[in-house]
C-alpha cells in the first residue's frame, strides 16, 4: 500500500520583509509643558531649604532603620494596615 505525499521546495532566495512605516514618535503639547512644568519646580526644591530638611529627614530615617529594624518594619506593616483599611472603606 503505497501513498503519495506531496512535496513542496521552497526557494532558497529569503523573502524580505515589509519595511515598516517609519514615524518618529511624538509628544503631545500638553506632555511636554507638564514635564517642563515639573521640571522646573523641582529645579526651585532643590534650591530650598525645604530640600535640605527633606534631606535631613530622609538620612535620619534611614539610620532609625539600621538601629531599630524589627521597629522599622512593625511600623510599616501598621501603616500599610491602617491604609488598607481606609482604601477599603473608601470602596
Amino acid at each position: 500500500m503505497e501513498q503519495e505525499v506531496p512535496v513542496i521546495i521552497h526557494s532558497s532566495e529569503p523573502k524580505e520583509p515589509a519595511p515598516a512605516p517609519q514615524q518618529e514618535p511624538t509628544i503631545p503639547e500638553q506632555i511636554k509643558e507638564i514635564g517642563e512644568s515639573l521640571s522646573e519646580i523641582f529645579a526651585r526644591l532643590k534650591e530650598s531649604e525645604t530640600y535640605d530638611k527633606i534631606l535631613e529627614g530622609v538620612e535620619i530615617t534611614r539610620e532609625y532603620i539600621r538601629k531599630y529594624p524589627a521597629k522599622a518594619m512593625l511600623y510599616t506593616l501598621g501603616a500599610g494596615a491602617l491604609f488598607g483599611l481606609v482604601i477599603k472603606k473608601k470602596r
